[in-house]
């Protein structure tokens, strides 16, 4: 069975598939199959208004598990701030034929709402800007400052056995994980610790675009708690400040810079997370025995 059989052209894509392998055992080899994550560019682009006519631009490739992309192609703009409201889109849709080998709709659209006004140059640095590529740390964290402005104050907190419990039920609402161990999840939960949504992704970035996709018409998260598969990076805090949360758990450990942004930015910031232990990084007040 080729890969190009086992994708579905409509429809939810599918998220993995099987695939012909050598499994080596000490001296022994045998001929078996495997289940591994598909990994497919997307292409964003970008209709928005100029003053002299709509125009569209391609501002991203980002290589995804296919699923979700409309929530990934917002979130992805929310975190980079170029919108800011539900409000300020138009219209998501997938653009263009599905590729030839797996069927797969790899281009979506984003068009912007009329008063949304973005040019290309100011897009460029925008996101020269934002990259922290080749920037000190305080340089960074200025940036972010000034992008995200005035946070919201919030009330929320959560027990420390409500927070140990979150990984066990993030990884039994991992379903892709289970079939490959490939991919990571952001996930988001509420002050009793609760695990709310999941989204999966090649790219840990992704998934937490997707899931800061699904809240921006709900205003972002604000009363709800994010809970990260693997590392907090300074890249994901920037994402969970952009969109408004107040406290991000992660499975394993956080950078230096994710530490910074954490204290700059009021979030808790809880790593190492297990079913016996965490540690914490930043602002522990939200956590109660």
């Amino acid at each position: 069975m080729t890969a190009a059989e086992n994708i579905p052209a409509r429809g939810t894509p599918a998220a993995n598939l099987r695939v012909d392998i050598e499994a080596v055992s000490g001296d022994t080899t045998r001929r078996a199959s495997d289940t591994v994550t598909i990994e497919e560019p997307l292409e964003i682009r970008l209709s928005h208004e100029t003053g002299s006519g709509r125009v569209e631009q391609s501002i991203s490739i980002t290589m995804r598990t296919p699923g979700n992309d409309e929530e990934l192609a917002v979130g992805f703009l929310a975190g980079e701030t170029i919108i800011s409201a539900a409000s300020d889109v138009r219209g998501v849709e997938h653009c263009g034929p599905p590729s030839p080998d797996k069927g797969i709709r790899n281009v979506i659209r984003v068009e912007l709402a009329d008063h949304v006004r973005v040019d290309a140059g100011e897009l460029l640095r925008h996101f020269y800007t934002t990259s922290s590529c080749g920037v000190c740390g305080k340089a960074s964290l200025d940036a972010v400052r000034l992008q995200i402005g005035k946070r919201r104050p919030t009330s929320f907190s959560i027990t420390a056995d409500a927070l140990k419990r979150l990984p066990a039920a993030l990884r039994a609402r991992q379903t892709e994980f289970a079939h490959t161990g490939g991919l990571h999840a952001s996930g988001s939960f509420n002050a009793s610790g609760a695990l709310l949504r999941v989204r999966e992704d090649v790219g840990r970035h992704n998934a937490l675009d997707k899931l800061a996709g699904s809240y921006l018409a709900e205003g972002g998260f604000a009363g709800y708690g994010i809970l990260l598969s693997g590392r907090a990076s300074f890249e994901l805090m920037q994402k969970a400040a952009v969109a408004g949360a107040p406290f991000v758990a992660s499975i394993g450990p956080p950078s230096s810079l994710a530490v910074e942004m954490a204290q700059d930015q009021g979030i808790t910031l809880a790593g190492f997370l297990k079913a016996d232990r965490f540690n914490v990084y930043a602002f522990g007040e939200r956590i109660s025995a």
